[in-house]
């Protein structure tokens, strides 16, 4: 399928690595910090959390959905077996690079008709999932279909993928010193059937 040379491998990565943290390193200063504090006090008041995202971004929303359920919150992630409905003072956190994905938009729309909350994670403002948001944290960062490169020299939304994460667990990180519980606490929540 595939002959790569190690050597050419090697110099691939030697660039290609501190690329990644560098757009990654850019993306975090053009991040408003006020809007993920807005995002962290509409999660705090929620009586529970739903948490959505397609393909690549979905992992990286479960992974979320891991460390807010550490902090004691109770989540859930939309499309799992054991997801109950989402009523009034929940909270759903979608993400779509575009916004327009067509089962995250729709998971948006009912939560929003049930009454519940809507904040999402986005590179636009302008969208069907915007529309239905009480919040949208904009990131910064390239869409799939971006073949030119203008924002993002990785392929497809790997920048709006590794952002989630990393601005998710940024919000995890300030979310947990800001309840004084030590790490030992939090651990008790971890999974123990690994």
């Amino acid at each position: 399928m595939f002959a790569f040379e190690k050597d050419a491998l090697e110099k691939s990565l030697t660039a290609d690595l501190p690329m990644i943290l560098e757009e990654n390193a850019q993306l975090a200063k053009q991040v408003v910090v006020s809007d993920i504090a807005a995002l962290a006090l509409l999660l705090q008041d929620a009586n529970r959390i739903f948490v959505i995202g397609a393909g690549r971004t979905g992992l990286m929303m479960k992974a979320a959905a891991m460390r807010l359920m550490h902090l004691g919150l109770t989540v859930h992630v939309v499309g799992e077996t054991t997801t109950p409905a989402i009523l009034k003072g929940d909270v759903l956190l979608a993400a779509s690079g575009s916004g327009t994905t067509s089962t995250i938009v729709k998971a948006a729309e009912k939560a929003h008709a049930a009454g519940a909350v809507v904040a999402s994670l986005s590179t636009t403002a302008s969208s069907p999932l915007a529309a239905v948001s009480r919040l949208v944290l904009l990131i910064p960062a390239a869409q799939k279909q971006d073949f030119q490169g203008a924002i993002s020299r990785q392929y497809a939304g790997s920048l709006f993928e590794q952002s989630v994460l990393i601005i998710t667990d940024a919000l995890f990180q300030a979310m947990w010193k800001l309840t004084d519980a030590p790490a030992e606490e939090v651990w008790k929540r971890h999974a123990n059937m690994e």
